[in-house]
């Protein structure tokens, strides 16, 4: 046999090979044809048997046309095979039958609550600016008018860290028990006017119960320029109670002391389970506590070297816990850790 009639040989074979695997519908056919074509008594090993028996200067050119005859036949084995395993599983798909819900995450409750918070303070104009949660004395009681003899400043009240302080003279290192301090440390950095709001973890040792965690969150925001009032605060923190929690939703402003804040208030809503009518939720007061607020006292303002004869100021803070507990109607805050999914799902 010649090179020219072993070509012509393999190129009927792979044209009956193309017409075999075609016309196979069953990986078991489809088998039989590659054993016809490509097995140990087939053509092609019948032609590799064959290339001692050629001239020496045709032996490479018979092993090439053999190898790529067997590539392409193996090529086609394996596109067939694979048109036939596809059509295999969609022959076995029933499209009647009702979709699986694959399950999805989810953020979490107080996430969802921060990112609400935020998207209503944000379009107003507050920047988001996040601090250390590892604090010093100066910037998490010094610098916000806490005198030394001040209770929050024992040990029953903030969590102490046994390290050694980076700046001793800014007192020892603890985690920080409100959102505060960033205040401090964004008005050391910057000149005013600014507006920013400050989300985070803070930390007391508070016993765990229904109401109280040793870890929360809170959200601090920030308002300083030379013509800013109390009305101002008032005007922000009404309409964002009202979108927050409902148009129909009536706030109240009760005077309160904060050693940061002068004057300060107490903010409140009308109780979101009664209306404000007196319900076991409001202990039969009509009013649910929500934050706190106040002018930035002008001794903040020294701290910070900002003029107090020309710069005015507000603050205010909210627990984010409380925030969820009351939008969604929970009792108790320590479901928000318990990573039960019971209760995370219908979120």
């Amino acid at each position: 046999m010649t090179l020219e009639e072993l070509a012509v040989q393999f190129t009927a074979l792979r044209q009956e090979f193309a017409q075999a695997s075609l016309s196979a519908q069953t990986a078991k056919e489809l088998e039989a044809a590659r054993v016809k074509y490509l097995g140990g008594k087939s053509a092609v090993t019948q032609a590799m048997k064959q290339i001692p028996a050629f001239p020496p200067e045709q032996r490479g050119a018979v092993g090439k046309l053999a190898n790529e005859f067997k590539r392409d036949l193996e090529t086609q084995f394996a596109e067939r095979r694979q048109a036939l395993e596809s059509a295999r599983i969609v022959s076995a798909l029933d499209v009647t039958l009702p979709g699986r819900m694959v399950p999805q995450g989810r953020l979490h409750p107080i996430t969802q609550t921060i990112d609400a918070i935020l998207s209503l303070l944000v379009p107003m104009g507050f920047e988001i600016i996040e601090g250390p949660e590892l604090e010093l004395e100066y910037y998490n009681f010094d610098a916000l008018n806490i005198p030394r003899d001040h209770p929050s400043r024992e040990s029953f009240d903030t969590f102490f860290v046994d390290l050694p302080s980076p700046e001793p003279k800014r007192g020892r290192p603890l985690l920080r028990s409100h959102t505060s301090p960033v205040q401090i440390r964004v008005m050391q950095q910057r000149k005013p006017p600014l507006a920013i709001v400050v989300p985070g973890k803070v930390y007391r040792p508070d016993p765990l119960d229904p109401s109280h965690s040793f870890m929360f969150h809170q959200i601090e925001g920030l308002v300083v320029g030379e013509r800013v009032a109390f009305t101002d605060l008032k005007g922000l923190l009404d309409r964002f109670l009202k979108t927050l929690f409902g148009a129909a939703t009536k706030t109240r402003f009760r005077p309160h002391f904060f050693p940061f804040t002068e004057p300060s208030a107490e903010v409140d809503i009308a109780c979101t389970s009664c209306g404000g009518k007196g319900c076991a939720t409001c202990g039969r007061k009509g009013w649910l506590e929500i934050m706190g607020c106040g002018m930035v006292h002008p001794n903040v303002f020294k701290a910070v070297k900002y003029d107090p004869s020309r710069m005015q100021g507000f603050a205010f803070g909210m627990g984010v816990e409380r925030m969820a507990m009351l939008r969604h109607g929970i009792t108790d805050i320590r479901l928000f850790f318990e990573n039960d999914l019971r209760f995370l799902e219908q979120f």
